[in-house]
């Protein structure tokens, strides 16, 4: 597993992602709280040809995503244990392809919206990572977050929308863990796409 953990580079050292993979990638995506990792091990299963960095801080996650990992096969996971927001300012510009926001902590409480992830503060910092055309989705069960993450998409000049209907989730976004909970408490989620412009 050890192969597996990315290492946090040197203040001022950018990481390459290249040099994680065994083997050369056509598109490098990023995954951030990737939960119980049945999202990332699909879209690495199903995209091989693609090097996946998922970012966790929970050990459960870590651990749940690591047997996935060890039953699939899987080649092309790179975990990356720690905040993300460590490690986005030490990858390269314009290398991500897409990145996944998937039901993250809503913060619920005005005092913690500075908390909330699909915020200005990392949109910041993940736009410039992200190549031209790229993917951004996030989906999100709360009502608060919902709402909160449409009006900031909304307010950036270097996304747009390309979502047709919320409700409906696209053919290549596998169902998970959480997202089958919340449907069980009667919470109704919605899948966000924007595309980098």
């Amino acid at each position: 597993a050890a192969k597996l953990k990315i290492p946090l580079p040197p203040e001022g050292q950018r990481l390459d992602p290249a040099s994680l993979f065994d083997s050369p990638k056509r598109e490098y995506w990023l995954e951030v709280g990737f939960g119980g990792g049945e999202h990332a091990a699909w879209q690495a299963a199903n995209n091989p040809d693609v090097g996946l960095i998922a970012a966790e801080v929970f050990v459960n996650g870590i651990a749940s995503l690591l047997g996935h990992i060890e039953e699939g096969g899987l080649e092309n996971i790179r975990i990356y244990a720690e905040d993300v927001r460590q490690l986005m300012p030490r990858l390269p510009q314009a290398i991500l392809s897409r990145v996944f926001v998937l039901f993250p902590d809503p913060w619920p409480k005005s005092r913690h919206v500075d908390r909330r992830f699909v915020h200005d503060n990392n949109l910041d910092v993940i736009a410039p990572l992200m190549r031209e055309g790229g993917i951004l989705r996030v989906a999100s069960d709360d009502e608060t977050y919902k709402a909160w993450a449409q009006e900031v998409m909304a307010g950036r000049k270097d996304f747009v929308s390309i979502t047709e209907d919320p409700s409906i989730k696209p053919e290549d976004w596998p169902a998970t863990r959480y997202e089958a909970k919340a449907l069980k408490a009667g919470r109704v989620p919605i899948f966000l796409s924007y595309k980098r412009i």
